[in-house]
C-alpha cells in the first residue's frame, strides 16, 4: 500500500497547499468584504460567482487541459488564481471580486481535474477507494488548518491575501517535479435529468437542496460569524469547527447509512442538521464555546447530506450508468449552490445575521421532508447497498476512483 502512494505524494502535496491558500482566501474574503463595506446580499452574490465559475469551468477547464498538457494547465490555473488573490485586495470593489470569484471557481475546477485523473490513472484499481479517502483527508485538512491562517494578521492589511497567493504559487513545484505520467482527459456524458429524477428522486432532491445550504455557508458562513459578534478568532475557529465536524461525523453517519434505508437516514441527518442550524443563532449570545459545538455538529450533519445523495444514487442505477449520473447529480448541486448565496444573501441584508441560520433550517427542514416523501414512493435498497464514502464536492472526475466499488457493489443490482 505504502508503494501504492510514493508517486502519488506529490500530488497530494500540492492539493494541501492549494486548498490552504484557497480555503484562507474564501473565509479572508468574507470579513474583508465587511471591512469594505460590502453588504450581505452583494457578499451572497459573490459566493454565488465561484460555483458559477465552477459550473462553466467543468465544461471549459478539460478542453484547456487536452490542449496545453496538465502541468501547462496547472501552472496556468495557479498563475490565475493567485493573481485573483492578490487583485482582491488592489482592487476591492464588489464587480472585480465578482469576476474574480467567477475566474477562481472555473481555475479550482481544473485543479481538481488534473489531480483526480492523475489519481485515477495511477492508483491500482484495488487501492482507488483508499486513494480516494487519502485524497478526501487532504482536501478536508488543508480547509480545516487554512481557517486558522486567519489569525496570522488583520484581514485588513494585505498580508492574509499574500500568504493566500504564496500557498497557491507553491502549490505547482511539488506537481512541476512529478515524474508521472500525464493521463488521457476523457469527457464523462451526463445521465438526463429527468431519466435520473425517476430512478433516484431521493438523491436528486438531496443533492440540490443540499447545495443550497452548502453554497450559503461556504460563501456567508464566515459573514455570519463576523456580523454576530464572533470576531476575527471567532470567525476562524467557527469556520474550523464545521469544517472538522464535517470531516470527522461523516465515517459514523456512513456506517449507520450502510445498515438503515438510505432514504430514511437522510431524512434523519436532514432534521438533524435544521435542529442544529436553529440552534446555532441559539448559541451565539453564549459565547464562543457554545456556538463552536453546535457549529462542529452542524457541519456534520450537513456536510454528510451530499456524500450520502451520491451513494443513493449509486444504489438506484446500474453499474453502466454511474458514471454518468455522478456528473448530473453534481452538476444540481453546483446549480444549488450557486443559487443558494444569493437568496440567502438578500434575506440577511433585510433581516441581519439570523436569516442566514433560518435559510439553513429551512432548507434542511425541506430536504428532510422531500427525502421522507419520495422516499415511501420507492422500494427500499436494503441488501444492496452501495458502501457510502466520506467526500466533499470536487470534479467529476473523482467519481472514477469509486467506480470499481460501485460496480462491485451494483453486481446482481435488481433494475431501478
Amino acid at each position: 500500500m505504502l508503494r501504492t502512494f510514493e508517486p502519488l505524494a506529490a500530488l497530494l502535496a500540492g492539493v494541501a497547499l492549494l486548498m490552504l491558500g484557497h480555503g484562507l482566501l474564501g473565509t479572508v474574503l468574507a470579513v474583508r468584504g465587511g471591512l469594505e463595506g460590502f453588504g450581505s446580499q452583494t457578499l451572497g452574490a459573490i459566493g454565488a460567482m465561484y460555483f458559477v465559475g465552477f459550473l462553466v469551468g467543468t465544461y471549459l477547464a478539460p478542453r484547456m487541459i487536452q490542449r496545453v498538457g496538465h502541468v501547462r494547465a496547472f501552472a496556468f490555473f495557479t498563475a490565475l488564481v493567485a493573481c485573483s488573490a492578490l487583485l482582491h485586495e488592489l482592487v476591492p470593489t464588489a464587480v472585480m471580486w465578482l469576476v474574480l470569484r467567477l475566474l477562481t471557481g472555473m481555475s479550482m475546477v481544473g485543479f481538481y481535474t488534473i489531480v483526480e485523473s492523475w489519481l485515477n490513472s495511477h492508483a491500482l484499481p484495488e487501492h482507488r477507494s483508499r486513494v480516494f479517502a487519502v485524497y478526501m483527508a487532504v482536501n478536508l485538512g488543508a480547509l480545516a488548518l487554512s481557517q486558522q491562517m486567519l489569525h496570522w494578521s488583520n484581514p485588513g492589511g494585505h498580508v492574509l491575501f499574500s500568504i493566500a497567493a504564496l500557498s497557491i504559487c507553491a502549490a505547482i513545484m511539488p506537481l512541476a517535479a512529478t515524474r508521472l505520467a500525464q493521463p488521457a482527459i476523457e469527457g464523462i456524458a451526463g445521465l438526463g435529468l429527468k431519466s435520473l429524477y425517476a430512478k433516484a428522486p431521493v438523491a436528486c432532491s438531496a443533492s440540490f437542496l443540499s447545495g443550497f445550504s452548502q453554497g450559503a455557508f461556504w460563501g456567508l458562513g464566515a459573514v455570519w460569524a463576523d456580523k454576530s459578534g464572533l470576531g476575527t478568532t471567532g470567525v476562524a475557529w467557527f469556520m474550523t469547527a464545521v469544517i472538522v465536524g464535517g470531516a470527522l461525523l461523516q465515517w459514523p453517519i456512513g456506517q449507520i447509512t450502510n445498515r438503515l434505508d438510505r432514504g430514511h437516514v437522510i431524512t434523519f441527518v436532514a432534521v438533524g442538521a435544521a435542529l442544529c442550524a436553529a440552534l446555532l443563532q441559539l448559541a451565539s449570545p453564549h459565547g464562543l464555546n457554545a456556538v463552536l459545538a453546535v457549529a462542529f455538529l452542524y457541519g456534520g450533519f450537513a456536510f454528510a447530506l451530499y456524500p450520502m445523495a451520491m451513494a443513493r444514487m449509486m444504489d438506484r442505477l446500474q453499474p453502466t450508468e454511474i458514471l454518468a449520473g455522478c456528473t448530473s447529480l453534481l452538476l444540481m448541486h453546483g446549480v444549488g449552490a450557486a443559487i443558494g448565496p444569493i437568496v440567502a444573501g438578500g434575506l440577511m441584508q433585510q433581516f441581519g445575521p439570523p436569516a442566514l441560520t433560518a435559510w439553513f433550517t429551512g432548507v434542511e427542514l425541506l430536504l428532510g421532508l422531500s427525502a421522507w416523501y419520495l422516499s415511501r414512493r420507492v422500494p427500499a435498497d436494503i441488501g444492496h447497498q452501495t458502501a457510502f464514502t466520506p467526500m466533499f464536492r470536487t470534479s467529476p472526475t473523482a467519481m472514477e476512483m469509486l467506480e470499481p466499488a460501485a460496480q462491485d457493489a451494483g453486481a446482481g443490482k435488481p433494475s431501478a
